[in-house]
């Protein structure tokens, strides 16, 4: 079974209007300096790993107020046993959200065909274009994997949204505006604020986020692409088409 490295038993702000637990699972195969969690990237397995019938015996005790659970990480598709964790989650009768960096679109494929998710919530790095998508995860990617992971979600009939982290030092509103003219039409884009704590890269803790009146202009810009942008915090505002 996939290993298990922390467990949140409720959240009212991770899965936007429910009420969710947090599986947070190991390994990742990018290595972005501002990750906020870098001892699932790079301590793992110094970390007690958590029973999953612990888990799910503590969702089936809540599953009365309780309306789903997000499974993140690390990238969760980094495991192969994912599905089988997966389907121990939905057989309990909850909505299973999937956290990931799109790496692996055969897997989000398989996922979504045998309806082990509900929903989907891909990060996007920044525009996609090899070197710069490249100098943000630290690694060497392949951006058509990138690419065709936003064609099956946007596709899938499920709930999805898309986000990206925004840190002055990597990306700035053109790009903003380049990452939702990639995923124009989608129904939902979400922009964070970079946050300078826990970071994987510690000189990252030195650089100050962008003001929020800023991030609010991108949002707007995006908007013009897609169904719904907000920044992160702001969602109850609609920063899209009609702002």
């Amino acid at each position: 079974m996939v290993p298990i490295k922390g467990f949140i038993e409720n959240s009212l702000i991770e899965w936007e209007g429910k009420i969710a637990s947090i599986i947070f699972l190991p390994i990742c195969n990018f290595r972005c300096p501002y990750c906020h969690a870098p001892h699932l990237v790079q301590t793992h397995n110094e970390l007690e790993s958590i029973p999953v019938d612990v888990i799910i015996n503590k969702i089936r005790q809540n599953i009365d107020w309780l309306d789903g659970v997000v499974v993140t990480g690390g990238e969760p598709t980094s495991h192969r046993n994912l599905d089988a964790l997966l389907k121990l989650l939905k057989d309990t009768g909850i909505g299973v959200r999937l956290d990931t960096n799109g790496t692996n679109p055969e897997i989000l494929q398989h996922l979504i065909t045998r309806n082990l998710v509900d929903c989907i919530a891909m990060d996007i790095k920044a525009p996609l274009l090899k070197e710069k998508y490249e100098q943000i995860s630290g690694v060497s990617c392949n951006i058509e994997e990138i690419k065709e992971s936003i064609r099956i979600i946007m596709g899938s009939g499920i709930e999805y949204e898309f986000r990206t982290t925004v840190c002055p030092t990597q990306l700035d509103g053109n790009d903003i505006e380049d990452i939702a003219r990639s995923i124009k039409g989608a129904k939902r884009y979400i922009i964070q604020s970079f946050k300078p704590n826990h970071c994987l890269d510690t000189r990252m803790l030195d650089i100050k986020p962008y003001p929020d009146e800023k991030l609010k202009y991108f949002a707007f810009t995006a908007g013009r692409y897609v169904e719904y942008c907000c920044v992160r915090g702001e969602s109850k505002n609609n920063i899209g088409r009609d702002w």
